[in-house]
C-alpha cells in the first residue's frame, strides 16, 4: 500500500450478491481483477471498468449446493495460462473453475465437513482445510495426502514457498521475508476487517484510518496490485477503498454511503462502544469539541435515541456512523428485552440438541448477525460446528421480521415473511412458539400455552422429518393466491448513485440535467415512502426518457420503473390501451436471450409489478402470448434470480386466469409451468411455480385434466421429499392431492 498522508475513501460498491461476501483473493487475469464468494452459493469475479471507475461482473460460477466459504487462485499453467479458481463450501466440497464456463472443471470431495481454508502451491498443487479437523494435499484433481493432528478446525493454511525463505516478526511492528540469510522485504503496513463494522488501515503498527461499513460482519478484505482495498460484508455488498483521486466515488456516491452508514444501527454489547448508560451521555453540544485521534468514537444522546459519531482527521470533523441500541439505563420491563447472564437480549431461546438431554441457551438480538451468534452458540458450548447451518436458520426463522427492543412476532407468510391470518389466533399475542433447530421441540415461552408440548422437526442425524401421526394433516394455505406478488426491495440511495454515474457516460442526446435527476430522486421518494401525491407527468417524461437508455447502462433507471409501476397513477400512465403496446414492446425486447441479464431480470419484474393495479392487469393479459413466448427463452439460464421472476411472472397470470376461468390462458400457463419445472433448481422458484400451479387448478375439473395430460403429477412427484423449506413439500403434496 501506498505510504504517506494519503487517505482511503470509497472508490465504489459492487451490488451482486444476495448474501454475505465471504472471501475475497486477486486474480491473475484480467490484470486488476478478483473473486469473490458468498452465502449464496456463488462465485463471481470482477474486472476493473475503466471508463466507469469501478469493476464490472466478468464471470459468475456456481457448483456448490451451500455456501461458499473461501476461495484461492490456482497458478497459470500452459493449459489453463489464466489460472483457475479454487473454492471451498459448506457442502464440503471442493470446486475448481475456470473462466471459460460457470461450471466446475471438475469437484474435489474427501472432507467430512465445512471446507473453510484453501492455499494454492506451484505445479497444480493445492492444500485445504476443514471443519472435520484434517487438512488435505490434492494435486490437480487427486487427494495425495491427508494430514491429521487437529483436534478443531482447520481455519487457515498456507503452501509455503521455495525452500529457504522464512517470515520474522519483530518489536520493531515490521515482518520481514528473508532469504539466504538476506532481508528481501520489510512489511509493515496491513489492512485488517473485523465484526466491529470496521476497516482498519495499519502503517508502521499503528492505526492510521478506521472506515465504518453499514454492515455487522466485515469479513473478508483483499489489496489489488494498485494498493486499492476490497472487503466484503454481512450485507452482501463488495465496497472498494481507494487513495487515489482518480477512482475515488463521486460526491453523490460518498454522500448516499454517509447517508446509509449514519441510518445504520449499532449494538451497544458488540463493536468498541463499551458499557454505555444513556442518562450519563453528552448532548450534540459535546460534537463541538475536535477529536484527539483518526477513528476516535464519540457517543451522545439526542433526546432518547443515543448516536454514534467517528472522529476524521482528514476531513476536521465528527462523522455520523450509526445509532446505538441496547444501551443500558432501562430496566427488563421497560425495555422489553430478556436478562441473561446479566445483559439484555431480544430473545433467549432453549436449545436442546438430543431429546431428553441438557437444554442450552442461545441469547440473540436482532441487530447480530444469525451466522456470527450461531457460531458463538457452538463454540461456547462445545458443540458440533456441523450445525452451524441449521442453528443460523433457526435464528433467522424465529427472528425474521422482528423490530428491534420488541417482541412483537407471528406466523410467516410463505411469500414475504409477513404475519399471515391464522384462523382462531389472538392478534394481540407477542409470543411465538418456535421449533428447537435440533430436536424440533417447542422451546418455552413465558406465559405461553401448551408447554411441554412438541413440533415436527428435522431429525439431527438423519435430516429428515420428525413421525407426524396420521392423523395430522396439511392445511393449505398456499393456494388459490388471490393477489399478484410483487418485487418490492430497493436501496434508493444506490439506484440513484449509480443512475448518476451511469448519466456521465449517456449518449448527449439522451442524458439527463440536473434538474432531471431531482425528478426522478422526487419520483423514487413518493414511491418508497408511501406519500400521498402522484408523480407528475413531466416525472413521468423524464422516466420514459431514462429507460430508453441505451442497455449497457439502463438498468438503474430499470429499477426506478420497477418500483415506481405499482403505484396507480404510474400504472395507468405507462400501461393504458394508448401507451400500453409500446411499453411493453421496449420491456420485451429487453427480454433477448443475448442480452443483459440485469436488464432480463428488471423487466421481469416489472411485468411482474404491472400485475397490482387494474390497467396492469389487463395490458399483460392483452400482451400474453407475446410475453410469455419471449419469458419462457430465459429458462436455460443458472441466473435464480430469474427464475424467480419467470415462476412471479407465471404466478401472477394464473392468480388472473384463476378469476376469470380463462381455460385458454390456463393452458399456455400450465405449459410454460411444466417447462420451467423441467430446469429450475432454485427451491423458491420452485416453490412459486407450484403455487401458480395449485391456483390454476383449483375449483377447475378441465385445468386438472390439461395439468394430468401434461404429466404435471409426475414432475412434481419429487418435491415431496424436500425437508426444507417444509412450504415446498406441503405445497407439493397438497396439488398431488387435486391431481
Amino acid at each position: 500500500m501506498a505510504s504517506g498522508a494519503s487517505r482511503y475513501r470509497l472508490s465504489c460498491s459492487l451490488l451482486g450478491h444476495e448474501l454475505d461476501v465471504r472471501g475475497l483473493v486477486c486474480c491473475i487475469y484480467p490484470p486488476g481483477a478478483f473473486v469473490s464468494v458468498s452465502r449464496d452459493r456463488t462465485t463471481r469475479l470482477w474486472a476493473p471498468d475503466s471508463p466507469h471507475r469501478g469493476f464490472t461482473e466478468m464471470h459468475c460460477m456456481s457448483g456448490h449446493s451451500n455456501f461458499v466459504s473461501c476461495v484461492c487462485i490456482i497458478p497459470s499453467s500452459d493449459v489453463y495460462p489464466h489460472g483457475l479458481i479454487a473454492t471451498g463450501g459448506n457442502d464440503h466440497n471442493i470446486c475448481i473453475f475456470s473462466l471459460d464456463s460457470p461450471m466446475p472443471l471438475y469437484i474435489l470431495k474427501g472432507h467430512k465437513d465445512t471446507v473453510c481454508s484453501l492455499s494454492s502451491g506451484k505445479f497444480g498443487t493445492l492444500l485445504s482445510g476443514s471443519w472435520d479437523t484434517t487438512a488435505k494435499v490434492w494435486l490437480n484433481d487427486k487427494c495425495m495426502m491427508t494430514l491429521q493432528g487437529h483436534t478443531a478446525a482447520v481455519w487457515a493454511v498456507k503452501i509455503l514457498p521455495e525452500q529457504g525463505l522464512m517470515l520474522t516478526g519483530s518489536a520493531d511492528k515490521t515482518i520481514k521475508l528473508w532469504k539466504a540469510g538476506r532481508c528481501e522485504r520489510t512489511f509493515s503496513d496491513f489492512v485488517t476487517t473485523a465484526e466491529d463494522r470496521s476497516l482498519r488501515i495499519w502503517k508502521n503498527g499503528e492505526c492510521a484510518q478506521t472506515i465504518r461499513l453499514p454492515a455487522q460482519s466485515i469479513w473478508c478484505c483483499c489489496v489489488l496490485d494498485n494498493g486499492d482495498v476490497v472487503v466484503g460484508a454481512s450485507d452482501g455488498v463488495i465496497r472498494v477503498f481507494t487513495e487515489s483521486e482518480d477512482r475515488t466515488a463521486s460526491p453523490e456516491e460518498i454522500k448516499a454511503f454517509e447517508k446509509e452508514l449514519s441510518q445504520a444501527t449499532i449494538d451497544s454489547k458488540t463493536g468498541d462502544l463499551g458499557d454505555i448508560n444513556a442518562e450519563q451521555l453528552p448532548g450534540r453540544e459535546h460534537l463541538n469539541e475536535p477529536g484527539t485521534r483518526e477513528g476516535q468514537t464519540r457517543l451522545i444522546r439526542d433526546g432518547e435515541r443515543v448516536e454514534a459519531y467517528q472522529w476524521s482527521v482528514s476531513e476536521g470533523k465528527w462523522i455520523k456512523i450509526g445509532d446505538v441500541v441496547g444501551s443500558s439505563g432501562a430496566n427488563q420491563q421497560t425495555s422489553g428485552k430478556v436478562l441473561y447472564e446479566g445483559k439484555e437480549f431480544d430473545y433467549v431461546f432453549s436449545i436442546e440438541v438430543n431429546e431428553g438431554g441438557p437444554s442450552y441457551k442461545l441469547p440473540y438480538n436482532v441487530s447480530e448477525d444469525p451466522w456470527l451468534a450461531a457460531y458463538n452458540f457452538l463454540q461456547k458450548n462445545d458443540l458440533n460446528p456441523m450445525f452451524l447451518d441449521q442453528v443460523a436458520k433457526f435464528i433467522i426463522d424465529n427472528t425474521k421480521g422482528q423490530i428491534l427492543g420488541l417482541g412483537n412476532t407471528s406466523f410467516s407468510d410463505p411469500f414475504t415473511g409477513g404475519g399471515r391470518y391464522v384462523p382462531g389466533s389472538s392478534g394481540s399475542s407477542s409470543t411465538v412458539q418456535a421449533a428447537d433447530p435440533f430436536t424440533g421441540a417447542g422451546r418455552y415461552v413465558p406465559g405461553s400455552a401448551g408447554m411441554g408440548t412438541t413440533m415436527a422437526g428435522v431429525d439431527p442425524f438423519t435430516g429428515s422429518s420428525a413421525y407426524r401421526s396420521a392423523a395430522s394433516k396439511i392445511v393449505n394455505i398456499y393456494f388459490p393466491k388471490k393477489e399478484a406478488l410483487t418485487f418490492d426491495q430497493a436501496n434508493p440511495t444506490q439506484i440513484l448513485g449509480k443512475l448518476k454515474e451511469l448519466n456521465g457516460t449517456a449518449p448527449e442526446e439522451k442524458k439527463l440535467t440536473e434538474d432531471d435527476l431531482v425528478l426522478l430522486e422526487k419520483i423514487l421518494s413518493v414511491i418508497c415512502n408511501n406519500a400521498s401525491e402522484k408523480p407528475t407527468v413531466q416525472q413521468l417524461q423524464i422516466l420514459w426518457k431514462a429507460i430508453n437508455w441505451p442497455e449497457d447502462i439502463v438498468f438503474p433507471a430499470l429499477d426506478i420503473l420497477r418500483l415506481s409501476i405499482k403505484h396507480p397513477s404510474v400504472n395507468e400512465n405507462f400501461c393504458n390501451e394508448k401507451e400500453g403496446p409500446q411499453f411493453s414492446s421496449h420491456l420485451i425486447n429487453l427480454l433477448n436471450p443475448q442480452g443483459k441479464p440485469a436488464n432480463q431480470l428488471l423487466a421481469l419484474r416489472t411485468f411482474c409489478n404491472c400485475f397490482v393495479s387494474q390497467a396492469g392487469q389487463k395490458l399483460m393479459m392483452s400482451q400474453r402470448e407475446s410475453l410469455m413466448s419471449h419469458a419462457i427463452e430465459l429458462k436455460s439460464g443458472s441466473n435464480k434470480n430469474i427464475h424467480i421472476a419467470l415462476a412471479t411472472l407465471a404466478l401472477n397470470y394464473s392468480v388472473c386466469f384463476h378469476k376469470d376461468h380463462n381455460i385458454e390462458g390456463k393452458a399456455q400457463c400450465l405449459s410454460v409451468i411444466s417447462t420451467i419445472l423441467e430446469v429450475v433448481q432454485d427451491l423458491e422458484a420452485t416453490f412459486r411455480l407450484l403455487v401458480a400451479l395449485g391456483t390454476l387448478i383449483s375449483e377447475d375439473s378441465n385445468a386438472v385434466q390439461l395439468a394430468r395430460s401434461l404429466g404435471v403429477d409426475s414432475q412434481i412427484k419429487k418435491y415431496t421429499s424436500v425437508s426444507e423449506p417444509a412450504k415446498v413439500s406441503e405445497c407439493c403434496r397438497l396439488i398431488l392431492n387435486l391431481l
